[in-house]
């Protein structure tokens, strides 16, 4: 018995470095299987984009750069870029204000704030889609609650989503009502975060809290704000959902955004090569825009590294 354990034992020994050796590659093979499951659509949608593939058409050709030259010569792309960079920075610019300001004021507070804090976070609870449902619902002219509050001021039948500008500052409205919790809860943990002794030294020296802000909190706090930024900016570049379940693009096209237009040619018109080719310049956008705003956060983290008065 003591022989076959022995034998066991050399085998193993002799085993070790092998699994040793295949060990980093077997821990990075789900990395690995994650990044050709992204990569393969992608490089495919490419391919896709040169090519004229649609319904009528499933065996394509390569046409080249075609389908970007009628992209930019087609009025309704650069509607649909209008709207697209509209919603994309009024959504993301009054989140940032709002979302800094809710996490500045419950980082204030004590028991309030945490209670609040609790609170604040249910609107991002809930999937886009069914926020839209909702507040669709409280924006109709005769039932909704939107109509009736607005009564009490001597205004009422609102077309919230007939008119384009209310239809753009309702789809607004609906994001900001979603995601601002996000941009508070990540620059809160930024507040939470920062060291007491610089607050603490500017207290004694007698700054005001306008200065303290100004030198310490803002600067400290930037790169947290720059991550939400970040997020917000890409998700509104990309948002589907709430503009396609509350205006489907309308009334006319003055909310077609570029992914409600992809979706359109794709899918709708069965143009598949020409969706994919608006798809792939939003990848371009959404890519150039990622790396200038990591270059800003990357600068603002050395920045706040040693931060003075």
């Amino acid at each position: 018995m003591s022989a076959v354990t022995a034998n066991r034992k050399k085998k193993l020994v002799a085993a070790s470095p092998r699994r040793r050796m295949l060990r980093p590659y077997i821990l990075s093979l789900p990395a690995l299987i994650a990044t050709v499951g992204i990569l393969y659509p992608f490089v495919l949608g490419l391919y896709y984009s040169f090519t004229n593939y649609s319904a009528s058409n499933p065996q394509p050709s390569i046409v080249g750069f075609e389908n970007y030259v009628s992209m930019f010569s087609d009025p309704s792309f650069w509607g649909s870029v209008r709207a697209t960079l509209i919603y994309t920075i009024g959504a993301t610019v009054i989140e940032t204000i709002l979302g800094v300001g809710v996490a500045l004021l419950l980082y204030r507070s004590t028991l309030v704030g945490r209670i609040l804090e609790k609170v604040a976070i249910l609107p991002f609870i809930f999937a886009p889609i069914i926020a839209t449902i909702v507040w669709s619902l409280m924006l109709q002219p005769s039932i909704g609650v939107v109509d009736y509050l607005l009564g009490f001021f001597g205004i009422g039948r609102v077309q919230w989503t007939n008119s384009p500008v209310l239809a753009m500052i309702s789809l607004i409205t609906i994001d900001v009502w979603v995601f601002t919790p996000f941009v508070a809860i990540l620059t809160l943990a930024g507040l939470r975060s920062l060291p007491k002794d610089p607050f603490e030294a500017a207290s004694v020296d007698g700054a005001g809290y306008w200065f303290t802000f100004r030198k310490l909190t803002l600067p400290m706090v930037w790169p947290y704000i720059l991550i939400a930024v970040i997020f917000r900016l890409l998700d509104s570049l990309q948002m589907f959902d709430i503009i396609y379940g509350l205006t489907q693009g309308g009334p006319g096209n003055s909310t077609m955004v570029l992914q409600i237009l992809a979706y359109q040619n794709a899918i709708l018109y069965t143009n598949f090569s020409q969706g994919i080719t608006y798809m792939v310049l939003l990848w371009i956008v959404a890519y150039a825009i990622t790396l200038v705003l990591v270059n800003v956060l990357n600068k603002a983290q050395q920045k706040a590294s040693g931060p003075g008065i």
